[in-house]
């Protein structure tokens, strides 16, 4: 990791560089990946970037609450291949808030636009996970500079139902941010959370240490929020995804307890869009099954520029 700069405060998660300080547990979460971090403004919102690699340029969106190195299992083996582009979201991670506006929908896609302007050379594959996949979707429905579309366990293709036990382990967390309700909420989103933090051996705590921080910073929960409100909840209306003009792929955990299969294998019907399933996944492949993952991707960046038509 080659870091230009992780100096002062530029948002939740943006405070100044040291042992024990956010942005110190945020080095030791990145410093192993073959990314470099810059900081840019983006319709006046200032954001951290993460980039790497030379080819096509893909970005990567998380979802809420998430942050950009949660795509680090995935990005060593991309970069080989593409530019990635891996921002934190506004609000999220060591990205900051809008000074002159709220941060609705509008302010996401013009905040997007602004990115992928300074950051690709080209229209970018754009790859989105949960509430990251339907801004990617929004995004090419109104005609914004994009190649292709990849949605991982995505929001935005149905109204959000998600199981009881993943919203009371959510809303926990969210209003009381600690280690034991860190635990209870991603041991919903992972099919085997003890299996992955034995995996991760001691490069988990860096990654909950960081999460916890910046959840409970200023204005970090209003951001998660704002941005499940705008992209997490409703679904885009139909004949919008009918009528996106370029190649749309899914790939999804076969166990997600927020957005289930059944709505991918809906959307895989309706609109013909290819459907990769991993197995023994919950609601993050990328992060859970690298292994699987991976080359879904990269089916996925490989497709022929054609446009899937319904039938």
């Amino acid at each position: 990791m080659r870091a230009t700069d992780t100096t002062g405060r530029t948002g939740p998660g943006g405070d100044a560089a040291g042992a024990g300080t956010i942005a110190g547990i945020r080095a030791d979460t990145i410093r192993d990946l073959p990314l470099t971090e810059r900081r840019l403004e983006a319709a006046g919102i200032p954001t951290a970037v993460l980039e790497g690699g030379d080819g096509p340029p893909v970005v990567l969106l998380h979802g809420p609450g998430e942050f950009a190195v949660l795509w680090g299992r995935v990005v060593p083996p991309l970069t080989a291949t593409h530019r990635v582009v891996v921002p934190d979201l506004p609000g999220h991670g060591a990205s900051g808030l809008p000074g002159d506006g709220p941060l609705d929908a509008e302010r996401f896609l013009s905040w997007l636009r602004h990115l992928i302007g300074q950051t690709c050379p080209a229209p970018p594959a754009l790859v989105g996970h949960l509430a990251g996949g339907a801004l990617a979707l929004r995004h090419a429905i109104d005609g914004g500079p994009v190649e292709r579309v990849v949605l991982v366990d995505s929001t935005g293709l149905a109204m959000s139902r998600p199981a009881v036990s993943f919203a009371a382990a959510l809303a926990g967390y969210l209003a009381h941010p600690t280690v034991r309700s860190l635990d209870r909420f991603v041991g919903r989103c992972m099919y085997d959370f003890d299996g992955m933090r034995r995996e991760l051996g001691p490069r988990w705590d860096p990654f909950a240490d960081y999460a916890l921080a910046g959840v409970r910073q200023r204005g970090a929960r209003s951001a998660v929020l704002a941005f499940a409100t705008a992209f997490g909840m409703f679904p885009l209306r139909r004949r919008d995804l009918a009528r996106i003009p370029v190649p749309v792929s899914m790939i999804w955990g076969r166990h997600d307890l927020q957005n289930r299969l059944r709505i991918a294998e809906a959307a895989a019907t309706r609109f013909g869009w290819p459907l990769e399933v991993v197995e023994d996944v919950r609601d993050d492949p990328c992060w859970e099954r690298p292994d699987a993952a991976v080359p879904a991707l990269r089916a996925a960046l490989a497709r022929p520029l054609r446009r899937h038509v319904p039938a």
